[in-house]
């Protein structure tokens, strides 16, 4: 099979994946919040770790506790029903300090991102589409890079979630560009990658550095790293893929 051409002069539009890709380099909130864990001196049993995070997450998700609010907020409320969900006993100054470097986490890959995003606002219309809690317009407020995403589409507001190719073509619609005019950069194979190609957009996988063997989804997937590798591929002029960069 012949390599496809992603044609970077034919693309009108960059859109993001949230949580893992402009927050972190493929590494879900989960695995943050284990990590985090543990050098906090909680050593716990993965898979009740994950099951936890996810009775955790889903409560946040369908009750819309934290609507409307804060990074710092969204990172202390999802940590104590974590918190409660691992059956731990109360210390609300460990779940504190969990979430303090879960934030500075969050800011620390985000300022690294920021002249990246701004040199691609030069060239692209830049949108975000992430399941998230129906904040996602306070938090990248709160981060500082709002202004840099004209379209924001939170799947708690738009009452459909990824890989649903629907939530997908919302924002296409919203930025007024057609699939083949836009590209999608997510660290999740299962969501965001299955959720462009469902709509025929062309994706770029933020697989991070541990992927464990997995392959892109499509032949013609460009694969990085980091997420400061795209400014090579998306800021020249055409690149023949498959590959993959550092």
């Amino acid at each position: 099979m012949q390599p496809q051409v992603l044609k970077i002069e034919s693309l009108r539009a960059c859109l993001f994946d949230f949580g893992g890709t402009l927050d972190a380099d493929g590494v879900t909130w989960q695995d943050r919040f284990y990590a985090l864990y543990e050098k906090h001196g909680l050593r716990l049993d993965r898979e009740l770790f994950r099951q936890a995070f996810y009775t955790a997450d889903d409560s946040l998700t369908e009750t819309q506790a934290i609507k409307g609010v804060g990074l710092q907020e969204t990172l202390e409320t999802q940590g104590e029903r974590l918190w409660k969900a691992l059956g731990l006993d109360d210390d609300k100054e460990r779940v504190r300090a969990i979430a303090a470097d879960f934030l500075d986490g969050i800011k620390g890959y985000v300022e690294r991102n920021r002249p990246l995003l701004l040199l691609l606002t030069g060239r692209y219309d830049l949108g975000i589409v992430s399941n998230f809690y129906g904040n996602l317009d306070k938090v990248c407020e709160d981060l500082g890079i709002r202004d840099l995403f004209p379209c924001i589409v939170d799947s708690s507001c738009e009452g459909v979630m990824k890989p649903d190719p629907r939530i997908f073509q919302a924002a296409l619609d919203r930025m007024g560009v057609r699939p083949d005019e836009a590209i999608f950069v997510g660290d999740n194979p299962g969501r965001d990658m299955v959720g462009a190609k469902g709509v025929g957009m062309p994706h770029i996988w933020l697989a991070g550095k541990d992927r464990q063997g997995a392959k892109p989804c499509c032949p013609g997937d460009w694969v990085i790293e980091s997420l400061d590798a795209i400014g090579p591929l998306l800021l020249e002029e055409r690149h023949s893929a498959p590959r993959e960069v550092a």
